[in-house]
């Protein structure tokens, strides 16, 4: 089978690896759609990866942990999925008897593998997932929305939801890269009245397109000041930041209101904050915004389509595997948002 391998220093090389075969408890699957996120770009480089080990920053391990597609064979002691179930793939692959994987949330494992990153990913034409990670697709959505909602759609979801955001809220969201603009579609389809904030005309146009009701140049305009006149003087009720810089995350935490909801969703290694004044006296709750239980595709599933969310409409630029050279070259530029390769 063809797949993509990150040998570091920004190159790419489509290989051509064994069809894997699932083992006990596991499904190969045949990847019809499979998403571009900024995380692949540390291995990408060669610099960095945000989770992962040895095989990944050695160019060891296939990339790609937004995925979807077709179940092309099932291992033993597999009984709810059968050959040609469309799914998407869940990215935390658990021990499964440990509390956290109980419950779903199998990010948390302590001896999780991130698909992607540990284990091989989507950018091939297979892949093995265990079974529990394999998530019914409806037919009304595409594989490219199910491999998105894999990821942005789904975090924003779980976070928005623990987050109470409603209609009665107003959302402010700082950093509309995909994982920003999916906060605006997930607020906006819950109802809330959204504010885009970024220093990109290009997104905040888009984030406009995709449901905010104003958006925010934070390098022309004073953030603070207009929040203030748009919210009687108290701020939003929440705030999310997706960019993962430390001017972003204050800006965050400046523009609640108090007993307000903060959310830090983009990566980020260190930030310098003030506590007393962001976040005690305001009586702030501070969320991590993350990735989505297992028990939660249902749920999300359900709200993409009884809202009709427009998940495709984040999708700037598709590509087949053989072009992946390109496509992680342009993506590294910032020349493209959300880019998707896709299998006819």
């Amino acid at each position: 089978m063809k797949a993509v391998m990150f040998p570091g220093d920004s190159k790419v090389e489509i290989v051509e690896l064994p069809t894997p075969v699932p083992g006990p408890g596991e499904v190969l699957i045949r990847n019809r759609a499979s998403a571009i996120c900024r995380s692949d770009m540390g291995l990408y480089t060669g610099q960095s990866n945000i989770v992962g080990g040895d095989g990944a920053r050695k160019g060891k391990i296939v990339p790609g942990h937004e995925a979807a597609g077709e179940i092309a064979a099932v291992g033993a002691n597999i009984t709810h999925l059968k050959v040609g179930d469309r799914v998407a793939v869940h990215l935390a692959f658990g021990c499964g008897a440990c509390d956290h994987c109980k419950s779903g949330y199998t990010m948390l494992c302590p001896t999780w593998s991130c698909m992607g990153f540990d284990v091989n990913g989507g950018n091939a034409e297979y892949m093995i997932a265990p079974a529990s990670n394999a998530l019914l697709l409806p037919d009304e959505l595409s594989f490219a929305a199910g491999a998105i909602m894999t990821d942005m759609i789904g975090s924003q979801y779980s976070l928005q939801t623990r987050m109470g955001v409603s209609g009665a809220s107003t959302v402010a969201v700082i950093g509309l890269g995909p994982m920003g603009l999916a906060a605006i579609m997930v607020a906006a389809g819950l109802g809330a009245t959204c504010y885009a904030i970024d220093i990109i005309e290009s997104r905040l146009h888009h984030a406009e397109n995709l449901g905010a009701s104003k958006s925010i140049n934070a390098k022309t305009e004073d953030v603070d000041a207009i929040i203030k006149s748009l919210t009687n003087g108290q701020g939003v009720s929440v705030s999310i930041d997706c960019s993962g810089s430390p001017a972003g995350q204050n800006s965050a935490l400046d523009i609640v209101a108090k007993l307000g909801s903060t959310a830090f969703v983009g990566e980020s290694r260190a930030t310098e904050i003030n506590p007393s004044d962001q976040i005690i006296r305001k009586l702030l709750k501070v969320y991590g915004g993350w990735y989505f239980a297992l028990n939660e595709w249902g749920a999300i599933v359900d709200f993409v389509v009884r809202q009709k969310v427009p998940v495709e409409a984040m999708i700037t630029h598709r590509y087949s595997l053989d072009e992946a050279a390109e496509a992680f070259a342009s993506f590294n530029r910032r020349e493209t948002e959300k880019s998707v390769f896709i299998w006819d």
